[in-house]
Formats: C-alpha cells, structure tokens, sequence
C-alpha cells in the first residue's frame, strides 16, 4: 500500500518542515514494511506448513491462496527500499505493480471465505454442490486474474500520477468488498435466529454452534476490512478536495493495513489450536 509523499506537501508549512515530516514518514512506512517482512513471511509460512502437513489444502485452498497473496506482498519491502539505489531504480515499477495485491488481492480472498461460510449456513446443499476441489481453483483462478489487473492499473494510476482517479479505485473496491461481506454477514445472522422445524436440542445447539462459527468469521473480516481500508480512503479524499497534509491519518492507515494482514494467519492458528506454538516451539 502506497501513497505518494508527493501529495503531502502544503504551501502552510516552511520547506524545512516539509522536508523533515516526509523524512519521518519514509522512515515510519519503511519500518512497517520490514516489520511486515521479518515477522509475515514467517507467520504465513507457518500456516501454509501446517495446512499442508494436515493434508488440508483442498478444504483450505482460499486460505492457501490468501497465505500466498500475503507472502508476495510481503517481499514489496524490497521494492520500496532498494529503488533509492541507482542501480535498482527499474523496481519502482514493480513497486507499484504490486501494490494491486493489497488493494484487490487480499480483500477478493477474504471475501471468498466469508461467501463460503455464507453458502455453508444458508444454502448447504448449493455448498455441497460446489464443494469440490475444481469449483475452488477456478475461483481462485478468476481472483487472480483480477487481482493482476488491479496491479496493472495501480501502477498505470501512480505512473499518470492522478491521485483522484487513485482515490477512486481505493473506494470503489472497498465499497464493492464491504456489500459482498456485510450480505455475507447478514444472511448468517438471521440463520442464526432460526432454527430448523423438527430439530433435536443435541442437534440444534451443535448447528447453531457452526452458524456462530461462521458470524464471528465473517464479522471479524468485515472489521479488518473497514479498519484496513478507510483510512486511505479518507487520507485519498482530503489530500485531493483540501489539499493539505494527512499524515496522520496516512500512518494510522498504514499501521492498520500492514497488521490486517496478520488477522486470517492468527484466526487459523487459534482454530487449530497452535496459535502459541508460533512463538513457543517445542
């Protein structure tokens, strides 16, 4: 995720302080980023190890894909810090190329997982109709695909350096994410409230204890998601209608952004029961 410290300029302040604010951001964003690399990588790697160790990885393919979204993201600390040496100027574009993978690729997985748990509560049989490993790769293909075209028209925006149209593509994306989730999010809720006609207690508790499974996963990613994205969304809209500086609001939302991507690893560690384990290995 990146916002050009270009945009933070503003004719109130004295240049030296100018120069010193966008001295302190660069330093606080390049610290996010290589906190995001040393403690990531090692977290989604973690997970995909035990995905794959428990032979899960059909059952678990969005979040497989989610992980490995992640990883890639996470290696963007490269592309920010080596492009101020000369010789590896050429990674600013592929810097901004891959800021598509924050933008549309996390969120578009995310949102996978909440349509799952959605199908799985409310519509069980289209579920079991769909359940088969094909239906997901194919899925996950689609995201992909989409996910490298966000990349692409990231970095054509921040090339053409039209923070406005940037705005809008945050916003847009973030609207269409939110109604996919807060649907998602909704539909499970009201299956909650209602139970089937002729069930046993044993059967209902046990039913309405996977329906409850599915709400707080879907509310917590429907969180992560607001959290993750509006920040940027105001920072977009105040550099573009009043043209000062937000730096503030840029650094709360770069500090969100970068730890939303640690809430799906620590959800699957807590429902395996290893989540200790990532710190304290036996």
């Amino acid at each position: 995720m990146n916002v050009s410290t270009e945009n933070f300029n503003s004719t109130e302040f004295h240049p030296s302080t100018i120069i010193q604010e966008l001295l302190i951001l660069t330093g606080f964003r390049t610290g996010l980023l290589c906190f995001n690399l040393l403690f990531g990588v090692p977290t989604h790697s973690y997970v995909l190890w035990l995905i794959a160790r428990g032979r899960r990885i059909p059952s678990e393919i969005f979040n497989v894909n989610l992980t490995v979204c992640e990883i890639i993201y996470s290696f963007i600390f490269f592309t920010q810090i080596l492009p101020s040496l000369e010789t590896f100027q050429s990674l600013e574009l592929l810097h901004r190329f891959l800021q598509g993978l924050g933008v549309t690729g996390r969120p578009l997985f995310q949102c996978l997982i909440c349509v799952e748990r959605y199908l799985a509560v409310v519509h069980p049989v289209t579920f079991l109709k769909f359940k088969p490993l094909r239906y997901r790769v194919i899925c996950c293909t689609a995201v992909w695909i989409t996910t490298l075209g966000s990349c692409l028209a990231a970095m054509t925006i921040q090339i053409l350096s039209n923070l406005k149209t940037y705005s809008w593509f945050f916003l847009l994306q973030f609207l269409l994410f939110l109604s996919i989730q807060l649907f998602c999010l909704v539909a499970v809720l009201r299956a909650l409230k209602q139970s089937g006609p002729g069930e046993r207690g044993r059967e209902r508790k046990e039913e309405n204890h996977m329906k409850r499974r599915a709400f707080h996963l879907i509310l917590i990613t429907t969180v992560t998601l607001v959290v993750m994205f509006v920040p940027f969304v105001i920072t977009g809209f105040m550099s573009v209608l009043q043209e000062q500086g937000v730096s503030l609001i840029w650094c709360l939302g770069l500090c969100c952004f970068i730890m939303a991507g640690f809430v799906q690893p620590v959800l699957y560690l807590h429902r395996v029961g290893k989540l200790f384990c990532l710190f304290f290995m036996k």
